[in-house]
């Protein structure tokens, strides 16, 4: 093993770090790594954007539930209403269903809140679903919206959370 002194950590250019694992005889294992040599660094890790301190620790506008809830019923009506249940098309349908969602929620430009939009879409059968889900949030600045649909023949459940970014 080798050993570095304080007087070998700036002589000379960055050489890549060898580490050795003991191992049995029958074969051996090193890492090499490269992130202390500039030489192997692209260009695109130096160029970092500097930004100000906003010192906005609470949303300006409040994130609209009512609106974004009038959203949601309008997206499902209009992409499930004639819809029959087939497991392979509703399963692209939620995936198109949640895309259309979050862009109409964007274009609101709600400033500073984080999306995530969840769309369950599921056969109208005897049987019950139970449908959970967690966050870690604070109240006072982190909300949801969520809208439940159905026909004859399918039930979806869309949620979007909304999260405050500081």
């Amino acid at each position: 093993m080798h050993k570095i002194r304080s007087s070998d950590r700036n002589a000379g250019p960055a050489k890549p770090k060898v580490s050795t694992w003991p191992v049995s005889s029958f074969c051996s294992m090193s890492t090499v790594s490269y992130m202390d040599d500039p030489s192997q660094r692209d260009d695109a890790s130096h160029l970092t954007v500097q930004m100000e301190n906003t010192y906005q620790l609470g949303p300006t506008k409040r994130f609209p539930v009512a609106i974004v809830n009038r959203i949601l019923k309008d997206v499902l009506t209009t992409y499930l209403q004639e819809e029959q249940y087939e497991a392979e098309l509703c399963r692209q349908m939620t995936k198109t269903v949640s895309e259309v969602i979050k862009a109409q929620v964007k274009d609101l430009m709600v400033p500073r809140y984080k999306l995530i939009v969840v769309v369950h879409i599921g056969p109208r059968t005897s049987q019950s679903i139970l449908i959970g889900s967690r966050c870690l949030w604070d109240p006072k600045s982190d909300t949801f919206s969520s809208y439940i649909f159905r026909n004859s023949s399918l039930f979806a459940l869309a949620n979007v959370y909304a999260v405050y970014f500081e």
